[in-house]
């Protein structure tokens, strides 16, 4: 049975308290912010004045964003213990409005930043050395010149962030809140639930029947409610295209990509890159139906691991204990601060109804805030040194970084996380000498390779797929978007396996197609992670103090740039092709170890 949010124990659930005592002293603090819409008046007309003056507003800035960072956290992170409570949905919405109106007051910033001369602006640097500090910032707005509108505009565009909003939230609440999945019987008879959290613990059952009763229970009502999905998709793609054309951008990509400061080409060379290196995932297709014996490879047959040892359960204190282990290569000062995570409750631990599904990391200047959703299985305990790898690259940018350069840009939020579980795999082979262990283990890495690299870059092609359809003038129906999806799982997954209807409605489930080309940085920072891990593990002491340095450095450059002082060159396709070289290789080992 799962847990009601009042019984679980304190110990596993994250410290909100560390933000404000209780709701009342967050509805206070709310009170105070909503004033701040009104404080931007008094800058408005004013930032080409006097270097004082755009100084005093770029304090006001960060002091702003620490106030609404920490009313944000608190309210989301209350609102995903247990979406069904409708006062911290509310709270959630209320924040939310502060943004949108944050928003418009802060209208005039950058056409005002963009008007002021080149000459009077240096003059500004001259005056004040502690406004060069800013100059990174201010640089940055410009260089977007033919992207600003006028004030009148980019207040308009402000206010419709509510709006433009909306798609995303309807699928949240409808995913995590509305949705039931019927139950099934696990493989001793007993009825048990189908959740999102409990999904894949289920697809990666040894019984055949509990795999297929899972998928179909899952994908039946995703089925069943396809035609609602698809509008909401078809919402969030229009919103991204009204904006992009707002702002003078060529495509949907090209707006999203010049948000994080990456080339068009990192996304095209992704796509091609894996397409050239496709054979790859077939052997691994053509492997998995050989071990498992089966006259035909279902996809509900992904996730089962196809070597013994897959029952072995893993508490959450043994999982903490490796993890911390895996982690020496990257120096004391890197596992203090892990220890501090697990042991002054950053994270909330287990599922519990109503609890929003899958993990994550969100970072503040408090300290991060991790959510997971533990199982006791060997996926979970990868999902803990990911999001733990993303907390304390939160950690240490808030920590090196002025507020203004201290979040990085997504482009780079997956690199931390996915070398924390390249570490913790290298370390757990090391372990042992168990050939069927190593082979278990070598299997798991290769399943999260496949969903990473390859399932990734499918989404990514997807989500371009379905961009250019809409900039094309065409609607999204359920009907083109199960097609587009059936197309993509026969070519990335070949002719070994039946690409089962339900799966075409899986694109339904994916809350990523609401981040706006979110899903390639999994794939780009996966094969980034693979290089800098062999670089610790080969260099050692110098290779840490790049990558440490790398996750201190916040957005104070470009993210292709802070790769590359870190030991990465991801302008090129070569992280890529080695990185799925490795998948290879890993392929070639596990296909001798399973022979022997």
């Amino acid at each position: 049975m799962i847990k009601k949010r009042s019984e679980q124990e304190k110990q596993y659930t994250w410290a909100t308290e560390d933000l404000y005592a209780d709701d009342a002293a967050w509805e206070e603090a709310i009170k105070d912010a909503e004033k701040l819409p009104k404080q931007y008046e008094a800058y408005r007309g004013k930032l080409g004045e006097s270097a004082q003056t755009l100084l005093s507003y770029y304090h006001f800035l960060e002091e702003s964003s620490k106030v609404i960072e920490r009313l944000a956290s608190y309210a989301f992170r209350k609102s995903d213990e247990d979406m069904k409570v409708s006062s911290y949905q509310i709270m959630a919405g209320r924040v939310m409005n502060l943004f949108v109106s944050l928003n418009s007051a802060s209208s005039f910033q950058d056409p005002e930043l963009i008007a002021i001369p080149e000459e009077k602006l240096q003059q500004f640097y001259n005056e004040s050395e502690e406004l060069r500090l800013y100059e990174l910032d201010i640089t940055r707005i410009r260089r977007k010149k033919e992207h600003i509108l006028s004030e009148k505009e980019e207040k308009l565009l402000a206010m419709a962030g509510e709006i433009t909003q909306a798609p995303n939230d309807i699928c949240e609440i409808f995913n995590n809140a509305d949705l039931t999945f019927p139950s099934i019987k696990n493989s001793e008879g007993e009825e048990v639930a189908v959740t999102h959290g409990t999904y894949i613990s289920h697809v990666e059952s040894k019984d055949r029947r509990v795999r297929k009763d899972a998928f179909d229970s899952l994908y039946s009502v995703y089925y069943q409610f396809r035609n609602t999905s698809a509008a909401i998709l078809d919402s969030q793609i229009r919103q991204l295209l009204f904006r992009t054309k707002a702002r003078n951008y060529e495509t949907t990509l090209h707006a999203a990509l010049a948000r994080t400061e990456v080339p068009v080409e990192v996304y095209s060379n992704l796509i091609q890159t894996v397409h050239e290196n496709m054979e790859y995932m077939h052997r691994y297709v053509r492997l998995r139906k050989k071990v498992l014996g089966y006259e035909e490879l279902h996809m509900y047959d992904l996730y089962t691991p196809i070597v013994e040892k897959a029952d072995v359960k893993i508490p959450f204190e043994k999982a903490k204990q490796e993890v911390y282990d895996a982690l020496e290569v990257l120096g004391e000062e890197y596992r203090a601060i892990l220890k501090q995570g697990f042991e002054n409750r950053w994270i909330d631990v287990y599922e519990n109804e109503g609890k929003r599904s899958g993990a994550y990391s969100a970072g503040t200047r408090v300290h991060p805030y991790v959510l997971l959703n533990y199982t006791e299985n060997l996926d979970s305990e990868f999902t803990l040194a990911h999001e733990m790898g993303h907390a304390l690259h939160s950690y240490l940018s808030n920590k090196n970084q002025p507020v203004i350069y201290a979040d990085y840009k997504i482009f780079v939020a997956e690199v931390a996380s996915t070398c924390n579980e390249a570490l913790l795999m290298r370390y757990l082979l090391a372990k042992t000498e168990d050939k069927k262990e190593k082979a278990y283990l070598i299997n798991h890495f290769l399943d999260g390779f496949k969903g990473t690299l390859y399932r990734q870059t499918m989404f990514a092609e997807f989500e371009q797929k379905i961009n250019q359809m809409v900039a094309g003038g065409e609607k999204l129906t359920a009907e083109r978007l199960n097609a587009i999806y059936h197309d993509l799982n026969v070519e990335y997954y070949g002719k070994d396996i039946v690409v089962d209807d339900y799966i075409d409605v899986e694109w339904a489930r994916i809350p990523h197609f609401y981040m706006n080309f979110y899903v390639y940085q999994y794939a780009t920072g996966y094969s980034a992670a693979i290089a800098l891990s062999n670089k610790i593990l080969k260099e050692g002491e110098s290779a840490v103090k790049d990558y440490l340095n790398f996750l201190s450095s916040g957005c104070s450059d470009d993210p292709v740039s802070l790769l590359k002082k870190a030991g990465v060159d991801m302008s090129t396709a070569q992280p890529i092709k080695e990185a799925l070289e490795v998948f290879g290789s890993l392929l070639d080992e596990l296909e001798k170890l399973l022979e022997e």
